[in-house]
């Protein structure tokens, strides 16, 4: 096996027939071969060990570079768990449905492979690993295709014949003769299941991945439950218009060749109200690093701070910093233990203890120099977006980079710049939203092309401030090690614009899926594309992970976060903007789009990243569902309905219009789309 591999056990019924075929034969069965009845009934169970050589080759004679990882030889045992509730990517998706066969499409992994076997046996296995991405499932038809014809023809079939891991698992061929009922029925599902295939083919557009089958699709379904959310109340309106402007990419809808004319445009733009635009400044330096640093060296003398920062409460610091690994832990205390400097605290902590300051040659001072900077340039007076959030997503970065899952995957350079991407993912952040930003022509929404303007103004205040005096953490790594790193934080911190949230989400789906549809097992990390999409989701779970932690470290971080908002709000009231979808501090329900952010946002993500990590991730799980739970419990009961009016009155001209969301126009006629990208995650 390539060492370039994510490595995932294959599962096998011991109890399926013999074949002839010595690779099918008993002998052949890996050391993980389970009987059916030992097949957990969950869906989080296929994604196991890692098997993975990370970077260049080996030097001569087998020596590895430090910077290289290394090559685990362990893999996860796969273990019964209990089931759980499932998020909306799971519902039907039968109104887009174009197979007769639509159980096919939803069918488990575990069904399609052990059908063969006795129908009892699989009775006690149903419901495993049901598979959502359209390119995973076209791969799962093609296999019941192959099979199906298979047992039509009785064709013999050779250990040549494919060179994936998934040609051990061969039907045993059946007796079926032409005209037979069950001949003739087998055959009719085959050409509708090719057919199928064939439609989903054809619609594919050539200069879009494969992965974007499954954003579609999952926006598409998000559609409609957004849809059915904001018909339950006014709120649920509201709710459903901050999940549509935030989490989804209107980005792919430039390139449709016409743009549909709604009946009601002319009065949109009768109420639209004259954008602000602030007073012009030239652009010719980076606006977050203007101002003068008065804090650049925060500690004096010769010893450098154990823990990165000068406190009189250093023995208490140590003792919840020693809890760095841990999920959970009180960032709010480690702020208060810290004098302030959370952020220099944990990425000091987190960089030493993995030893990255040695193995990338950082000297210490230069590092906390560069920390101490960083957070100078996070704005203190922000709610939310503070260096608190960034020491908090840090903290989160550095335990989902323990995941023994991914012992062993990364190298020092990776795991660096994923920690370096956490630190300054949000430096210099203004406290308001990409999309206010851009509605009132801003001097940043200028200058990034209204393209992920903060994201891009981050990663320019950061990686400027690697040029201040001092401060080059990277200044010993090669030229070319130094480019990978910066094209890594730059992907990673760019992937935390919550309007790509849709598209990572599917980009990782269809990964592990396909994976788990091929049947061989092998996750390949062998390219820069899958290990960076890897990176990416643990930074955005990272950035999402407040509605996992502990509840009252939870209800402090929303209750800050809806301050900003408000106070952005505020803002636009004031320059008579219209006022953004959750940010009106006299017209929200906080319970409720807390209930709402998990159930359509969070747990579909963090589900996907537990299938990867199995199961190393189901304690976060358990959290976030009983933080749910918390918060639909708290939601105030609706008033009762108004009486049933039978004419028309004045009062409805007056009565604020529902939204009616579309993720495309290629997928519904006549319906408003829901505008904008958004920074704000909850």
């Amino acid at each position: 096996m390539s060492r370039h591999q994510l490595r995932v056990p294959e599962l096998r019924v011991s109890g399926a027939p013999e074949q002839e075929d010595q690779e099918d034969s008993p002998a052949a069965l890996p050391p993980f071969a389970l009987t059916l009845a030992s097949i957990p009934r969950r869906r989080h169970s296929w994604i196991c060990g890692f098997d993975v050589e990370n970077g260049g080759a080996a030097g001569a004679g087998g020596a590895r570079s430090p910077l290289e990882g290394g090559s685990p030889s362990t893999a996860l045992v796969l273990q019964a768990m209990p089931q759980r509730r499932e998020s909306f990517l799971y519902r039907s998706d039968s109104d887009f449905e174009m197979s007769p066969k639509s159980m096919s499409r939803n069918s488990s992994i575990a069904s399609e492979r052990f059908k063969e076997a006795e129908a009892a046996q699989l009775d006690r296995a149903h419901g495993e690993d049901l598979i959502v991405t359209p390119f995973a499932q076209v791969l799962a038809s093609l296999r019941s295709v192959r099979n199906n014809f298979l047992c039509l023809t009785n064709v013999p079939v050779g250990k040549s014949r494919r060179s994936s891991g998934a040609a051990a698992v061969t039907p045993q061929p059946k007796n079926l003769n032409p005209g037979d009922e069950a001949y003739m029925k087998l055959a009719l599902e085959t050409v509708e299941e090719l057919d199928w295939c064939l439609d989903q083919l054809e619609t594919i557009q050539t200069h879009r991945s494969v992965s974007d089958m499954a954003s579609l699709k999952f926006k598409r379904m998000l559609n409609k439950e957004l849809s059915h959310f904001s018909e339950s109340s006014k709120s649920g309106n509201q709710i459903s218009e901050y999940i549509c402007s935030t989490f989804l990419d209107k980005q792919q809808e430039l390139d449709l060749p016409s743009l549909q004319v709604e009946e009601g445009s002319e009065r949109a733009k009768k109420k639209e109200k004259p954008r602000h635009v602030g007073p012009a400044t030239t652009m010719s330096q980076i606006s977050g690093v203007k101002r003068t640093l008065t804090h650049t060296n925060s500690f004096t003398g010769e010893r450098v701070p154990r823990y990165g920062v000068e406190t009189p409460h250093e023995e208490e610091l140590g003792r919840l910093l020693g809890d760095l690994d841990r999920w959970g832990v009180d960032i709010f205390r480690i702020g208060d233990l810290s004098c302030g400097r959370p952020l220099t605290a944990v990425a000091f902590s987190a960089f030493t203890s993995r030893e990255l300051l040695t193995t990338l040659q950082i000297p210490a001072r230069t590092f906390l120099a560069f920390a101490v900077t960083l957070e100078e340039h996070y704005v203190r007076d922000n709610p939310f977006h503070n260096s608190l959030h960034a020491a908090d997503v840090t903290q989160s970065t550095n335990v989902l980079l323990n995941t023994p899952a991914l012992d062993a995957v990364f190298t020092p350079i990776e795991v660096c710049a994923a920690l370096f991407a956490a630190c300054v993912h949000d430096v210099d952040h203004p406290g308001l939203t990409n999309q206010f930003l851009v509605n009132s022509g801003s001097e940043l929404a200028l200058m990034y092309n209204d393209e992920s303007v903060l994201e891009n103004h981050h990663l320019a205040v950061a990686f400027k401030l690697l040029q201040n005096d001092g401060c080059d953490i990277l200044a010993n790594l090669h030229k070319k090690q130094r480019q990978t790193l910066r094209k890594m934080v730059i992907d990673m911190v760019l992937s935390t614009d919550m309007s790509k949230h849709m598209s990572l989400l599917a980009d990782l789906k269809t990964m592990v899926e396909t994976k788990k549809v091929a049947g061989s097992g092998v996750l390949l990390l062998d390219n820069y594309t899958d290990r960076i999409q890897v990176l990416e989701n643990l930074v955005h779970c990272a950035d999402l992970s407040n509605p996992t932690k502990p509840l009252p470290l939870y209800k402090r971080w929303v209750a800050l976060l809806m301050e900003e908002f408000f106070q952005q709000g505020d803002r636009e009231r004031e320059q008579g903007m219209d006022i953004s979808p959750m940010c009106d501090r006299h017209n929200s329900t906080i319970e409720k789009s807390q209930v709402g952010f998990i159930d359509y946002i969070v747990h579909p993500l963090w589900e996907t990243w537990a299938d990867l990590v199995h199961p190393d991730a189901q304690d976060i799980l358990d959290t976030l569902e009983e933080n749910r739970d918390y918060y639909q419990s708290m939601i105030p009961p609706s008033p009762p309905p108004a009486p049933v009016q039978t004419s028309h009155s004045a009062q409805d001209d007056d009565r604020p219009e529902q939204i009616r969301f579309q993720v495309t126009l290629e997928e519904g006629e006549g319906s408003e789309e829901c505008e904008g990208e958004g920074d704000g995650g909850m």
